[in-house]
């Protein structure tokens, strides 16, 4: 039986409390410092608040350390590690192999004990089987896939290593391979490896060729849709993932809720089709809330990026931002464009006042406004000069959705079935034995009292007990175990019978939750495998000494320093599978086109080159 992990991403505790409750068996979530998105963090009391709710459920908490790290700054990472270890994280999430070093020695004369394993990031980007092998004997117990890969390199992979695989299924794409894009800290000295990224590929350039030429002005060239592996999900386990890991650490409640929910339907599904095969990584039924629809949150249009090695049309060059779900064309504009009509593109779609519109104008600026009131197919809304005749409307706010979200929250409850004897004494005493077993295994036994009094309508008793022991309670869902074959049964009122239950919630919430089990490697036995790269290149991202001193351990005969630190002239910014020719129709292999002149990227007086490695199906962004 192998267990399934549905990961969502969290800003805050909060929003980590929603994620678990819509049905989430993990959660990731950033500390004070160090995680690669600066706008996240935490305190650690809040990572506590959120361990103590996930635990309940036994679902787990992550905690991303996943920037690289300064010699100056090792000291407190190492304090963080262990304050949310304390905090009762399950996991770390690193990409600085600094950390990894500590983890074993220490640092300085501050030496603890760690119990919890470490996943190496998405940031190390781990896309071949050699690499996994190399980072599964350094003793990480989970490797966090490279977004761009597909199923058959995933199987390479997982054939390569014993160590958990997780893969990311939902949310935005980087361009690049994850870590290894220096464009932001290029264009603005903010580098998205110590968690500042500028999201350069959400900006608008223009491309030019070699004389100046401009062959498309003014478009989010490197901006993708986003992912979407919703039907994949069989796919994906079959070929050796555990984790299925949802983007979106600085996304609101909603989104967050939205998509979690979809996900873990999902899972569901997938788990009652194949019951000997697979089960959920954590405890508890999601039961009421709203109908998840990923159509209608913040998404860039969506894609399956390379998931069964094929190109496809990849790019939101037109706009990097959330359109929302296509709703209809503009059809007829009063004079001043405050009044709108619209042909829908399905019948069933009904608009509501609030809700929010986006379009691409004429000069492919992405524009968006407010309806304020809706009725029909028609917008009554400010006046918006940009709107004409013929474009294409997208709504990118659905109040009545978000109204829905917000208001039908969802319940997550751990079954337990209560099995109960009744014994009446020679004096004519009533006792109920009541024993309660959860789907965890916990297992909690009281006795109860229950008069003098027996029961004169066995039947209707009988109802009874099954109708009180059978309600919620404290996070738990009761029910009672077959008692047809019982005879006499005491007079018990229903707030007798609410008091058992309650009872036995008490008792169990004294007990933790029983959690399954998880692959935790020490890294003290884990056998060394061969390094890939003996020299090792910047984009090792090596930015201290305890991180070099793991590759040359490992058998590195040199290794530069990061990027951030060296500034490499002419550097390689970015690389890709993604690529430009391609999207354009330009490209030599699958279009018959001649290679042309050389490409650049300009934005803003910058001029990056565009190199195209055919053999590999890459594309490169480099120095110009």
């Amino acid at each position: 039986m192998r267990q399934l992990e549905l990961l969502a991403p969290a800003r805050d505790a909060q929003i980590g409390i929603a994620a678990i409750d819509c049905g989430a068996d993990a959660v990731y979530i950033a500390g004070p410092q160090f995680g690669a998105r600066q706008a996240a963090g935490n305190t650690i009391e809040d990572v506590r608040k959120l361990c103590e709710h996930a635990h309940r459920y036994g679902a787990r908490i992550f905690v991303a350390l996943n920037t690289i790290l300064y010699d100056d700054e090792l000291e407190a990472a190492y304090r963080q590690m262990l304050a949310v270890q304390e905090a009762g994280a399950d996991a770390i999430i690193i990409q600085d192999m600094a950390v990894m070093e500590m983890y074993r020695h220490g640092i300085g004369n501050i030496r603890e004990d760690f119990r919890i394993p470490l996943h190496a990031s998405t940031q190390c980007a781990i896309r071949t089987p050699e690499q996994a092998a190399f980072l599964e004997g350094l003793g990480f117990s989970r490797l966090i896939l490279e977004r761009e890969l597909s199923l058959e390199q995933i199987k390479a992979i997982r054939e390569a290593v014993t160590c958990e695989l997780e893969f990311f299924v939902h949310g935005a794409l980087c361009v690049c391979y994850s870590g290894q894009c220096y464009l932001s800290e290029k264009i603005a000295g903010r580098s998205a490896n110590r968690g500042s990224c500028i999201q350069a590929c959400r900006s608008r350039y223009d491309l030019v060729d070699a004389d100046g030429k401009v062959l498309v002005r003014d478009k989010a060239l490197l901006s993708l849709k986003d992912f979407n592996l919703r039907s994949r999900i069989a796919d994906l386990a079959e070929a050796g993932i555990t984790s299925f890991k949802i983007e979106g650490r600085l996304k609101n409640e909603s989104y967050v809720r939205n998509v979690v929910r979809d996900y873990s339907i999902a899972l569901d599904e997938l788990v009652a089709r194949c019951p000997e095969t697979y089960e959920r990584g954590s405890y508890g039924q999601v039961s009421g809330g709203f109908t998840p629809d990923t159509a209608k949150t913040f998404n860039r249009g969506y894609t399956e990026l390379y998931i069964d090695g094929k190109r496809g049309k990849w790019a939101s060059m037109d706009a990097a931002k959330s359109m929302g779900e296509e709703i209809g064309q503009v059809v007829s504009l009063n004079k001043d464009k405050s009044s709108v009509g619209l042909k829908f593109v399905r019948k069933d779609i009904v608009l509501n006042n609030g809700d929010g519109f986006s379009f691409v104008g004429k000069d492919s600026s992405v524009n968006g406004f407010r309806g304020d009131v809706c009725s029909g197919n028609s917008i009554r809304c400010k006046s918006t000069p940009s709107l004409y005749v013929g474009a294409k409307i997208f709504r990118n706010i659905n109040i009545a959705f978000e109204k829905e979200i917000e208001r039908k929250a969802c319940t997550r409850e751990i079954r337990a079935v209560v099995s109960m004897d009744f014994i009446k004494s020679a004096e004519g005493i009533w006792t109920v034995n009541a024993t309660a077993l959860s789907e965890d295994g916990r297992k909690v036994c009281e006795s109860f009292e229950a008069g003098d009094q027996t029961a004169g309508n066995h039947g209707r008793m009988l109802e009874m007990i099954r109708t009180q022991i059978g309600k919620s309670s404290n996070g738990y869902r009761f029910s009672a175990d077959d008692l047809s074959d019982i005879g006499e049964l005491p007079f018990m009122s229903a707030s007798a019978l609410n008091g058992i239950r309650r009872k036995l919630a008490e008792l169990f919430d004294l007990m933790p939750c029983g959690k399954k089990d998880i692959l935790l490697r020490d890294p003290e036995k884990v056998t060394q495998k061969a390094i890939p790269q003996k020299d090792v290149t910047y984009k090792a991202n090596v930015a201290n000494k305890l991180a070099e001193d793991v590759y040359i351990k490992a058998g590195a005969s040199s290794v530069l320093p990061a990027y951030e630190i060296s500034h490499v002239s002419s550097a390689e910014l970015m690389r890709t599978r993604y690529c430009i020719r391609y999207e354009l129709g330009m490209c030599p292999k699958y279009h018959g086109a001649k290679p042309g002149k050389a490409l650049f990227l300009l934005n803003n007086g910058q001029r990056f080159a565009l190199g195209f490695d055919c053999r590999n199906c890459e594309m490169t962004v480099s120095e110009a």
